[in-house]
């Protein structure tokens, strides 16, 4: 479990300072999706939205930005 919290939390900050789930996923050697389901865990465990997503961008929220 704490492996795994580590990994979204290594996700998170690959995404912010990419930019991009797509980038982060392949810096970090894996499926976009598996970013993805880490970074929902992440934002559910600590019940906040970390990362504002557009289908063009993605940018850390106030709570995010803490977060980083």
């Amino acid at each position: 479990m704490a492996l795994d919290k580590l990994e979204a939390m290594r996700a998170f900050c690959r995404i912010v300072e990419l930019g991009s789930f797509g980038k982060a996923a392949d810096a970090l050697g894996v499926a976009k999706t598996t970013v993805s389901g880490q970074i929902q865990a992440l934002e559910a465990r600590l019940g906040v939205t970390l990362l504002h997503r557009s289908t063009r961008r993605v940018s850390p929220s106030p709570d995010g930005l803490r977060y980083y």
